[in-house]
């Protein structure tokens, strides 16, 4: 609801003077024995005091009892245990989940690599590679294996050997047959980030050291560097490569393009042509229109060649062939590459969603592992390695169930919270599908238990956001008593005063001069920016002739003249125009700025009071500010409050200095 996005919205507005705020607190006052300090109340005064246009409410006197009564609502929420709902956790939760994001991660990291992509992404590179496949978590002897036929490759490259050919010959990537390992021009997150690394780290001309990515290694040789060439929006009529080698067939495609081309320049429509005669089945219902792409996006570096190539907008080639048929591309847009602040967030987005997020996660897990300390429990865990066996490596391996150390601590994180061993066992047969199945046995152990306490960590981290920075607790505390009161008026004024049909009415009556019409006129309006029209319209109201009639004779279908409004108009109304008398009848013409009216009153209704029906939104609404008012007393009632009048007079002294 919008309510809870302003509550949100709030929150977020902590003043930067809040840590200073926590020093010198004293008990300002209490609610059944609950205490409320003077900081907090320094804190909120201060932050609301330019929201605040009642002048009384600037009071230091009344917005105390604002403050009291604002907690004294929290309290009852607290007594119906409203704190509790599952809606309300839930609501809770999805907050601090939204707020907790800043602190969770390692920002510095974070900007670092915008900064480095947004710098990458300027730039386009054409590379080619050699693949030597490798499993990511394969033995040591196959890795050095795999390391050794690239640096045995790479030696036959630096003594003059083709590196293409060398590609087909020992590639491991199955398209290195055909393209000698050539992977075109690519820029920013084209590639995975070790190999984006390699290329980007590479000298034109050159031929990295071995690379290792999850792939395997690859020895990555940079063929040019060029400026990026943005993105481009583009159309093509295509007619597609016969499916097996055909002379006839071939020169019938090169012929049909042709004659699309002649008819182009003869001045025919692109769209229509591409409709009628493009083979691109995803384009040709469109005109041939693609979606937005830049280099390195498409399968075919010619096409994209012959787009980017085109300078003007609506400007077209000539017939060319890729690898897929031939085309004839039209330039739609060009769009220039984005200056960093329009890309920062994009960026951003796309780091977390790639194998970068694992250098920000490592960066954090490596400053909570600093930051906290961590006491292992040798012999317990002695006694958990036990508890293993070769299973795991087929992950078939269960708990014991006659285990009599699952209750014990196995770990303990920063004095405080205890990871007793179940946790640590549960953690490892739910990851079994996830772990590297490493050799020996207390190799692989220690591996889960590693990935097992950076989740811990991080998690303990999460839960003592609150104890760890002060300005978030704030925060949360006002989330935490803002949707309780929110619910709390739900329940107890809002929906209250909606279905108490009878207090309504009693409100109503008790407060009926409040609610009352001023004189109002039943009446049709005419208008127009023409003098004679209006003329014309009130000669024909006083023959009787309704709004019909009246603007079938003086509108047409390319000019309306005259509109009419009907309605029931308070005679103060800026809808109305004014007359100093207001009489039953055709008016005079009445001029107000560049129009001219007339108006037909059929009937004045005198200033009277409105009926329930025609005020009842306006009823509740005073009925609930009502409730709410005499509510506050009821609960002074409730709760016993006691107020340090010493400490609220050093406050007062603070406050107006």
């Amino acid at each position: 609801m919008k309510l809870k996005k302003v509550l949100l919205s709030l929150c977020l507005c902590v003043v930067a003077t809040m840590a200073a705020q926590q020093q010198n607190k004293e008990v300002l006052f209490t609610i059944d024995g609950n205490p409320y300090y003077t900081n907090e109340f320094v804190r909120v005064y201060n932050k609301n005091l330019e929201l605040v246009k009642d002048d009384s409410q600037k009071d230091l006197d009344n917005y105390l009892d604002l403050f009291i009564g604002y907690k004294l609502k929290v309290n009852k929420a607290n007594k119906l245990g409203l704190q509790n709902g599952k809606k309300y956790l839930n609501e809770l939760k999805s907050y601090r989940i939204q707020l907790s994001k800043n602190y969770l991660t390692d920002t510095k990291v974070t900007d670092e690599l915008i900064r480095e992509a947004y710098e990458r992404s300027k730039k386009e590179i054409n590379a080619s590679h050699i693949l030597f496949m490798v499993g990511e978590n394969a033995e040591p002897a196959d890795t050095l294996k795999a390391y050794n036929k690239a640096m045995d490759v790479r030696k036959k490259i630096l003594a003059g050997q083709d590196f293409g050919k060398l590609a087909a010959q020992y590639s491991e990537d199955p398209s290195a047959k055909q393209n000698e390992g050539n992977l075109g021009y690519f820029s920013v997150f084209r590639m995975v980030y070790k190999f984006e690394n390699g290329a980007y780290s590479t000298p034109k001309g050159e031929v990295s050291m071995p690379i290792r990515t999850r792939f395997g290694y690859h020895l990555i040789k940079v063929n040019d560097v060029r400026e990026n060439r943005g993105d481009i929006t583009a159309a093509h009529i295509m007619i597609l490569k016969p499916r097996k080698e055909d002379a006839e067939q071939e020169a019938k495609a090169k012929q049909t393009i042709d004659e699309i081309y002649q008819k182009l320049k003869q001045g025919e429509d692109f769209e229509s042509l591409a409709k009628q005669f493009s083979q691109d089945k995803s384009t040709a219902p469109v005109g041939g229109r693609l979606n937005k792409f830049s280099s390195g996006e498409l399968s075919s570096v010619t096409f994209e060649d012959q787009a980017f190539a085109l300078k003007t907008e609506g400007e077209y080639s000539k017939p060319f062939q890729s690898e897929y048929g031939w085309h004839i591309v039209k330039l739609i847009e060009k769009h220039p590459a984005k200056p960093f602040e329009d890309l920062k967030a994009e960026f951003e987005g796309r780091i977390k969603r790639d194998d970068r997020s694992k250098l920000i996660a490592a960066s954090m897990t490596e400053k909570l592992r600093a930051k906290y300390t961590i006491d292992r429990n040798e012999k317990v865990y002695e006694k958990v390695l036990k508890t293993l066996n070769d299973k795991v490596y087929t992950k078939s391996w269960t708990i014991p169930a006659d285990s009599d150390i699952l209750d014990k601590t196995l770990v303990t994180i920063n004095n405080d919270k205890q990871l007793k061993v179940k946790g640590y066992l549960d953690y490892l047969a739910s990851h079994q599908t996830a772990v590297a199945p490493l050799k020996p046995l207390g190799k692989y152990a220690q591996n889960v238990f590693d990935k097992y306490i950076n989740e811990e960590l991080a998690t303990y981290y999460d839960d003592n956001l609150e104890r760890e920075f002060p300005e978030f607790g704030i925060v949360m505390e006002e989330y935490r008593d803002g949707l309780l009161l929110f619910e709390l008026m739900e329940k107890e004024i809002w929906e209250k005063a909606k279905i108490d049909t009878v207090g309504l009415e009693q409100f109503y009556n008790k407060n009926v001069a409040n609610y009352q019409w001023k004189q109002r006129v039943d009446a049709d309006i005419y208008s127009s920016t023409d003098e004679d029209v209006i003329k014309k319209t009130r000669k024909y109201l006083k023959k009787g002739k309704n709004a019909e009639y009246i603007k079938e004779k003086l509108n047409t279908a390319d000019n309306v003249a005259v509109i009419e409004k009907s309605g029931v108009f308070e005679t103060d109304s800026d809808a109305l125009p004014k007359q100093n008398k207001y009489k039953e009848g055709v008016s005079k013409i009445i001029q107000e700025d560049d129009y001219y009216y007339v108006i037909n009153t059929n009937q004045v209704l005198p200033a009277s009071a409105k009926s329930f029906t025609e005020c009842k939104g306006r009823v509740i609404n005073d009925y609930q500010q009502y409730l709410e008012s005499t509510w506050v007393d009821t609960l002074r009632d409730e709760f016993t409050v006691k107020i340090n009048q010493n400490a609220f007079e050093k406050v007062k002294k603070q406050l107006q200095q």
